[in-house]
């Protein structure tokens, strides 16, 4: 399946997405929470595996497929020629940081530039949305604790991120985690583990990888953060970048009002966000 939330910000409703049309579930299903920790939490996702409804064109906008998740886990460092570009050894296990819900974005919303901090980046990431609670989550089992899968744009505040000596200020700026435009489940996907990714500003390939090439596969990566840090429905892993971005290209480039950035994977789409001030 490949769902949708759209409506106004604030006011999204959870759609099924197909062939381009979008089936309103509120219509069918007028008790079917948002897409989040209590959809998961009551099994939504299986009651509506057997809806036929064509569904319809919308026009309304589309929302960030995941509403309030309890936490949005990213990886740093998770692809080695991205690490070889900033001059890093690939890491041991695992490197995890946070940002806040504040960040998340629509798919097709515009990412506002911050005040507080200049040098702002893009990486186009492949990120888990979790299905169900799980703590010590097996390799082998880490597939069954997946709801689906999501495109995000961990957008960074590097002049933030480098000064402070840690990352939370400047991966947290409101607007800062673009996502979507759906989430697509596991059956659909296809092989998580080779899909081409990319990042593009203003129609120019920034950034051309493969999931393939992460260091740490999904299933790796769940096993180790769900060790100590219990997973709840609805929350966002997203699994680190490939080589390309801005900051350590010769001369750095940064975004600027007007550019346009595009976030792709493939076999769930593409997010397209105009930066402004």
């Amino acid at each position: 399946m490949k769902l949708v939330r759209f409506g106004e910000k604030g006011k999204e409703k959870p759609g099924l997405y197909k062939d381009g049309n979008v089936v309103d579930l509120r219509k069918l299903f007028p008790e079917i929470p948002d897409i989040g920790e209590r959809f998961f939490r009551e099994n939504w996702l299986e009651k509506i595996a057997g809806v036929e409804e064509p569904g319809q064109k919308i026009k309304d906008r589309i929302g960030c497929p995941i509403h309030q998740p309890s936490k949005i886990i990213c990886l740093g460092k998770n692809y080695a020629e991205h690490a070889k570009e900033g001059g890093f050894e690939n890491p041991d296990r695992p490197l995890i940081f946070c940002k806040t819900v504040n960040t998340l974005n629509g798919p097709f919303d515009s990412i506002i530039l911050p005040k507080s901090s200049g040098k702002i980046d893009w990486e186009v990431e492949l990120a888990i949305i979790i299905g169900k609670e799980g703590k010590r989550i097996s390799k082998a089992q880490a597939r069954d604790y997946i709801a689906g899968f999501t495109v995000m744009n961990d957008v960074s505040g590097r002049e933030a991120q480098f000064s402070d000596s840690q990352w939370f200020r400047g991966k947290s700026f409101d607007g800062f985690a673009p996502a979507g435009p759906l989430m697509v489940t596991p059956d659909e996907i296809g092989d998580v583990n080779n899909l081409r990714i990319t990042a593009t500003v203003d129609g120019k390939i920034m950034q051309d990888g493969n999931t393939r090439d992460m260091i740490f596969d999904v299933y790796t990566i769940i096993e180790d953060i769900s060790e100590d840090i219990t997973l709840i429905p609805g929350d966002i892993i997203s699994t680190g970048t490939p080589a390309g971005v801005g900051i350590f290209r010769d001369p750095p480039v940064v975004l600027k009002p007007g550019n346009v950035v595009e976030c792709y994977v493939e076999n769930i789409g593409t997010i397209v966000n105009k930066v402004i001030d």
